[in-house]
């Protein structure tokens, strides 16, 4: 049986407001990994030639400027993401929507910050828009475990995929021998722990 699965060929990656300041804020989970997982999603989504589409939310408030990873791992990416007023769903934001369109992309893999504000309602958006969607719940955390859970389940009762940052990875690649397979494996090579355990 083969599973119907997201391809770089027909997947978009979205990351909202991984921010400096919002990033802090986070409760459920290590901060250090959340911001590596998701820069981890930016690496493979420029390795496979993936849109990848960036916005943030006021950025000249406590919330800051995106983490300066992206803005190395995807230059181009950075410097036109969408900046946002302040709009709490990116999806209701006119520019941000435009740029998902503009991928014309069906499926979109979806990393935000906070799962139960950045991540939750741009999900259920698309997914109402018809998007099929794959949440990173790990790209991302609450400012409690108890939120995080919340959020994460009310995006899979909508009908959201909720996967880790390394079982996207890994469906994105399908095969370590493929052209894809061997652009990820750098990239999940740099997510696996080091040192003591």
């Amino acid at each position: 049986m083969t599973l119907d699965l997201f391809t770089p060929a027909d997947t978009a990656v979205l990351l909202i407001d991984h921010q400096e300041g919002t990033m802090s804020w986070i409760r459920s989970a290590p901060i250090a990994h959340e911001r590596a997982n998701a820069v981890a999603l930016a690496r493979a989504a420029k390795a496979l030639g993936m849109p990848l589409v960036l916005t943030s939310s006021l950025e000249d408030h406590e919330q800051g400027p995106l983490v300066t990873e992206l803005r190395d791992v995807a230059p181009q990416e950075y410097e036109s993401r969408i900046r946002r007023a302040g709009m709490v769903n990116a999806m209701e934001d006119p520019d941000f929507a435009a740029a998902v369109i503009a991928t014309g992309r069906t499926n979109l893999v979806i990393a935000g910050v906070t799962n139960d504000v950045c991540t939750v309602y741009p999900t259920l958006s698309a997914l109402q828009d018809g998007f099929r969607v794959e949440v990173v719940a790990d790209a991302g955390g609450s400012m409690s475990k108890a939120a995080d859970d919340i959020a994460v389940e009310e995006m899979r009762q909508a009908g959201a995929r909720v996967a880790s940052t390394n079982m996207v990875l890994t469906e994105l690649a399908r095969d370590w021998s493929s052209p894809a397979g061997k652009s990820l494996i750098p990239v999940v090579g740099a997510l696996i722990p080091r040192g003591d355990k």
